[in-house]
């Protein structure tokens, strides 16, 4: 038996998980999918002062406390930032680490860094003007490629995500090079509005094994099966 921990990106909750979670739990494996502290249903925690470093802590957390050891860590998209710090802190637990149209920050590194300063403005405009001050809403799940049946669903699901989260910046060492299996998985069958294809290029220039999978940024949603079917080469 393998244990799994999932770990969702930016707005989303242990909710997008379900269909992968299925499909492992029915092939006999422990599967874990933490919702962060003020997203999903922990949305009544969400804070000015939640930030990727609480993130990292819910999942380090989880895996102390549970006793995991040998974890196939996943994350999708923002919990790609999430993963790398918990592999900092954690590396001796982690069997693999699976990157699902994942981020890959460099030491020193935050989220907003990924992205174009224009960009990284109208965010902060956004939260400013309609966020209270720290609120980032969600894009609709549309411009992410999501199934056309999904769309309604996930949008309803969405929460606002803290931008702290993706304003700290991440610290990183070497800690996590004695994780040997990598996996960065791109989906390819959307225009992305995120630059996830520079995240595919910087695991390409850090050997770790790099993987396509045609559809949109939601693969847990679009493509269970084959996710599952990823995931299930390190169990």
């Amino acid at each position: 038996m393998a244990t799994f921990v999932l770990v969702h990106g930016a707005w989303h909750g242990s909710w997008c998980w379900k269909r992968v979670r299925r499909i492992l739990q029915a092939a006999g494996h422990e599967v874990f999918t933490p919702t962060l502290t003020g997203l999903g249903e922990r949305s009544h925690l969400n804070a000015p002062s939640v930030n990727l470093s609480i993130h990292v802590s819910d999942v380090v957390n989880l895996i102390q406390w549970e006793e995991l050891s040998n974890v196939v860590l996943c994350g999708h998209s923002y919990g790609g930032c999430v993963i790398s710090g918990v592999a900092e802190q954690l590396n001796d637990s982690i069997r693999a680490l699976v990157y699902a149209d994942g981020f890959v920050l460099e030491d020193g590194e935050s989220f907003m860094d990924l992205f174009p300063p224009e960009q990284v403005e109208q965010a902060r405009l956004q939260a400013q003007t309609i966020g209270d001050g720290w609120k980032f809403f969600p894009f609709p799940s549309s411009l992410l490629g999501t199934n056309p049946k999904d769309v309604p669903w996930v949008d309803a699901q969405f929460t606002p995500q803290p931008i702290a989260s993706f304003e700290e910046p991440l610290r990183l060492t070497d800690k996590a090079s004695s994780i040997k299996d990598v996996v960065h998985l791109l989906a390819t069958g959307y225009e992305s509005p995120l630059p996830v294809a520079v995240a595919h290029e910087r695991a390409k220039s850090k050997g770790w094994t790099v993987r396509t999978i045609p559809g949109g940024h939601e693969i847990m949603l679009d493509r269970p099966d084959e996710l599952a079917s990823l995931l299930l080469e390190f169990a």
